[in-house]
């Protein structure tokens, strides 16, 4: 077995269940149903024992269980980190068609960006026994991973690639935006260039993708602004108004999102500015105001519920047996050039 196929779920291996960890933990099952219900009436050294052990296989206790004449629930989890934003929103329509049509419901957590979060959500959805889970990212915990692979369900990270998903990947590669974004600005030829962005790890690696192309052919100017996600309007303006105070020469900007470049517009046309030819912006989502901004947005463009459907499709492939599910399905990516950039 590979590297690769160690990293990757074993469909026919089933959850960690109550009698395993009674086996690991050598007491009886009743001994660590009373630990989890009842840690009172347990000895010290034997609750830690039994604690160990479940930290250790990530069993999480079936809150379902002797509820259900089947094994199935017909049951999807997802968590994402917002809904704030239709960058997410698209995603989850496109989930929850795809989950409806097969006679499959829609259980949706918000983690808002933070790995302990989502690992409160992972265990809180774990014991209710979904049939499969999707995850945003591929960035999670290690708690959280021990407690996905001991699950023994099918699981899809999503807006992300990787060589070694948990167990199957539907995104893409946010170096490779970056990178494409600072190519289409080189071309232009602009005197400075900076990026300005949020703090959750796809927007970094976009900026990472942005500032590694450019690196030996001109510095990156990255405005010292805590931009928290899902960033908005006004960090936008006031990460343009810094980039305008700092110095002279034409500027190419790459904007985390396209709300954020949206803000970045409306500073420099209060500044002044004449776009494209003293300043470029170049957002990434491409947002159904996009087209209608002055002048339009220039963006990346990212099929985001095609996301949704491929992960769903992935998941109930692997629900039915289906081993011709790959690890990484890669989404599409492209410049929408408009009036911006």
């Amino acid at each position: 077995m590979t590297g690769h196929d160690k990293n990757r779920r074993n469909p026919t291996n089933g959850p960690v269940t109550l009698a395993d960890v009674a086996r690991l933990a050598n007491v009886s099952p009743v001994t660590v149903s009373r630990a989890i219900n009842t840690p009172n009436l347990v000895k010290p050294q034997t609750l830690e024992a039994i604690g160990r052990v479940i930290a250790r296989t990530g069993y999480v206790p079936n809150l379902l269980a002797g509820g259900l004449a089947s094994r199935r629930t017909r049951l999807i989890a997802a968590i994402v980190p917002s809904v704030a934003s239709t960058i997410f929103a698209e995603t989850i329509e496109g989930l929850n068609a795809e989950l409806v049509s097969a006679g499959y419901q829609l259980l949706l957590g918000l983690s808002g960006y933070d790995a302990q979060r989502e690992l409160e959500l992972t265990r809180a959805i774990l014991a209710r026994r979904p049939d499969g889970i999707i995850l945003t990212g591929i960035s999670h915990l290690k708690e959280t991973r021990t407690m996905l692979t001991g699950a023994g369900l099918p699981i899809v990270e999503i807006w992300d690639s990787t060589p070694s998903p948990l167990d199957t990947a539907v995104g893409f590669s946010h170096l490779a935006v970056g990178a494409l974004v600072a190519e289409h600005l080189l071309a232009k030829g602009y005197d400075r260039y900076a990026q300005i962005g949020a703090n959750d790890p796809r927007a970094v690696q976009r900026r990472d993708g942005f500032v590694n192309r450019l690196a030996g052919i001109a510095e990156v100017e990255l405005p010292a602004l805590d931009m928290n996600s899902p960033s908005t309007f006004s960090d936008g303006r006031a990460a343009m108004a810094r980039l305008l105070d700092r110095g002279h020469g034409t500027l190419g900007v790459f904007c985390s999102s396209d709300v954020v470049a949206h803000g970045a517009l409306a500073e420099a046309h209060f500044q002044g500015c004449r776009i494209p030819e003293d300043l470029a912006i170049i957002g990434f989502g491409d947002f159904d105001f996009a087209p209608h901004t002055h002048p339009p947005l220039t963006t990346v463009r990212i099929d985001r519920r095609d996301i949704g459907t491929k992960a769903a499709q992935s998941i109930l492939k692997k629900i039915a047996g289906s081993e011709d599910v790959g690890a990484m399905i890669n989404i599409d990516f492209h410049i929408v050039a408009r009036g911006t950039a």
